[in-house]
């Protein structure tokens, strides 16, 4: 079923273009119509409805939702994330779908005080991980789901998947399970990387100097798993399932992995470590079209240095690992050892089509143990330029490309995207804690927005979707034409205070259970943003 873009009793009626947009307009040459008012923005966005609020122009249709069938034995995962397009033909291809982590009082039926029983967290551990499922178009331009395809599947947390390293790690080159999947990326070579992100909440933690943490899943209770089996990039095939962990990228909280080309043709991936100060990586392949060997670098932001995490290259590494896995193993030791720059929580890297500068996203940083002026609660888009654009230069410079704040409308920059014609999109992340409240009240629930990269509005964040309530929106993706924007809308409700009593119904309509999920959107205003609009 269609959903509205707009509901008219709530929000402002659709003016017809009495007063251009003029910001909106003039931010790109594409924009064609003058179709859009100031008004309808101004008082559409920020947003705190339980819906999907979208600008006029813009309409969405589900796609997945938890829940959802995809063969005769597996079921669409939870918490939709990531999101990756592989064409089969002009109309058909399979899409990769990450599920971050489960929520137990929707999953399991787990609510706290209560006793998790291993029948729950067997549920749990079935609802993260990916989906592959095969989409395809109709005559209308709308995608759905074509149940029981050969290429559908799930991996999740009883995946086995071999670990690519030089040795064996805990045992095994063998894990069970992916899980904590958040963004990703894809390679030149048509595969699709998932990045395990806070590993530490299911099998908990085991440090460099032996200490353990327990994870806040306890999945322990089932079945003990090492912590450093987790943590990493996780390589998919999209049309075959086939997956392997690599380990040469490091093992930390990777919120993603971008892989593009240097000028030579030598593989380059670009991820960072999704925690409060900690750092960001580049790791440069020594062999085509892989990422199994290669050198890892961290940054150092006050020198603009990619510093080597080559255990023959640094006799500081050399006296505290015992060879280069104990190294990737623990990436953060490394990183302070080498004197690597803390970073506001770096999640995701896009790379410019038509400048090759890197775009990296540093969602925030703040703590109530220290006085506010000490605190980065809304974040910015950095923007990181190497000599000559190689990407193989050991030196770089970094600026700010967009600041958060209430001047700039934007806080707490999460997924980007770039269409072809080098304008930004993003989404971004406020805590479910936090959202409405405190520094972020203005802002309320999150969103999707609009980030020309050249011409006199280059910078100026545009407002253009808002999240249901407890929701953030992730996971942009385009088609090939650019007609559609794949959307994940996760943990809608993460808030309600059980099962029983919801803070977001979203997307049913009845009151009943709120379902992440993934969905296409369309319109006018998207071909005029992408350009794509006609006349």
């Amino acid at each position: 079923m269609t959903m509205t873009s707009v509901n008219r009793r709530d929000f402002v009626k659709f003016l017809g273009g009495t007063l251009a947009l003029v910001p909106l307009s003039s931010c790109s040459s594409l924009l064609k119509t003058n179709s859009i008012s100031v008004k309808e923005f101004k008082d559409l966005f920020p947003n705190k409805a339980d819906d999907l609020v979208l600008a006029p122009g813009l309409k969405y249709e589900m796609l997945a939702s938890w829940g959802d069938k995809i063969n005769d034995k597996e079921t669409f995962g939870f918490n939709n994330d990531y999101t990756a397009y592989f064409p089969i033909d002009e109309n058909r291809g399979v899409l990769w779908v990450n599920h971050e982590y489960p929520d137990p009082k929707f999953v399991s039926g787990y609510e706290v005080g209560m006793a998790r029983t291993k029948a729950q967290m067997k549920k749990e551990m079935e609802s993260v991980g990916g989906s592959l499922i095969e989409i395809q178009k109709d005559t209308s331009g709308k995608w759905s789901l074509v149940k029981n395809s050969k290429y559908n599947r799930r991996l999740d947390g009883f995946t086995e998947i071999p670990i690519i390293a030089p040795r064996k790690i805990e045992g095994s080159q063998t894990a069970v399970g992916t899980f904590a999947n958040c963004a990703g990326g894809i390679t030149p070579w048509g595969t699709v990387l998932t990045c395990e992100e806070n590993y530490h909440d299911f099998y908990g933690e085991k440090l460099h100097d032996g200490k353990e943490k327990k994870g806040r899943f306890g999945w322990d209770a089932y079945k003990k798993r090492s912590p450093h089996h987790y943590g990493w990039v996780v390589e998919v095939n999209p049309f075959t399932g086939e997956a392997k962990k690599l380990t040469s990228i490091g093992r930390y909280a990777h919120e993603c992995c971008t892989v593009t080309k240097a000028k030579d043709g030598t593989i380059v991936a670009f991820s960072g470590d999704d925690k409060k100060d900690e750092f960001i990586y580049k790791f440069v392949s020594s062999k085509k079209n892989s990422l199994e060997e290669g050198e890892l670098f961290v940054g150092d932001f006050v020198n603009g240095k990619w510093l080597s995490l080559d255990i023959n290259k640094s006799e500081v590494l050399k006296k505290n690992f015992k060879d280069q896995t104990d190294i990737l193993i623990h990436c953060r030791k490394a990183g302070r050892l080498l004197g690597a720059t803390k970073m506001d929580r770096p999640e995701d890297f896009e790379i410019h089509p038509k400048t090759g500068d890197v775009y990296l996203t540093l969602t925030n940083n703040y703590s109530n143990k220290r006085p506010d002026s000490l605190n980065n609660y809304h974040g910015k888009i950095l923007k990181i330029s190497h000599p000559n654009g190689d990407y193989l230069s050991e030196s770089f410079e970094s600026s700010d490309f967009v600041v958060g704040g209430v001047e700039t409308k934007m806080s707490c920059p999460d997924n980007l995207i770039f269409d072809k014609n080098g304008n930004l999109w993003m989404t971004n992340d406020i805590s479910g804690s936090m959202m409405n409240k405190g520094p972020y009240k203005s802002f309320k629930n999150n969103g999707l927005f609009y980030i020309p990269t050249s011409g006199p509005q280059a910078g100026e964040v545009f407002q253009i979707a808002s999240a249901p309530i407890d929701a953030e929106l992730t996971g942009l993706t385009f088609t090939p034409d650019e007609k559609t924007l794949f959307l994940s809308v996760q943990h809608p409700g993460e808030k309600s205070p059980s099962a029983k009593k919801l803070s977001s119904h979203w997307p049913t309509k009845d009151n009943g259970t709120p379902r992440p999920s993934v969905v296409q959107i369309s319109g006018r205003l998207l071909d005029e943003l992408v350009g794509n609009a006609q006349g």
